[in-house]
């Protein structure tokens, strides 16, 4: 619901920038031509941006329930502290089992899915995404 709002204001954000731009470009004068063509081409990279994220959370969203359906989910949890934060001592325990699938012959984008929601949890985001867009590939490519 948040993505979704977020990105209605966005689009709002682009169309009034691409108006703006217009305007600007249309004065004809050189310093305001230049700036209409820079508010352009940042609305341009917005949505390329908007739709990179949408199709990526599509596809990750398609694989997770995919991988439920299948009852594949990693079925343990990571050890939370009292404080509500996953212990990352205790939960580099459970990364090795998942990393070594990845490493080994005949890995396909479930075990990739599985390191990702495993990072996930652990709140290494960064990674997380990482392995969701190898498990995208794997999945296309398989």
């Amino acid at each position: 619901m948040g993505a979704g709002v977020l990105a209605v204001l966005l689009l709002v954000y682009l169309v009034v920038a691409g108006q703006r731009a217009v305007m600007l470009i249309a004065t004809g004068e050189p310093v305001a031509v230049a700036m209409g063509v820079a508010l352009l081409v940042l609305p341009l990279v917005g949505v390329w941006a908007l739709v990179r994220e949408w199709r990526f959370g599509v596809q990750a969203e398609r694989l997770g329930v995919r991988l439920e359906r299948e009852g594949a989910l990693p079925e343990e949890e990571l050890p939370v502290r009292a404080s509500g934060r996953v212990d990352r001592d205790a939960a580099d325990g459970v990364f090795p089992r998942y990393r070594a699938a990845v490493d080994a012959p005949g890995a396909d984008w479930r075990d990739w899915f599985r390191l990702a929601l495993v990072y996930d949890a652990a709140g290494d985001r960064r990674r997380a995404r990482a392995a969701v867009r190898r498990a995208i590939a794997e999945e296309r490519s398989g």
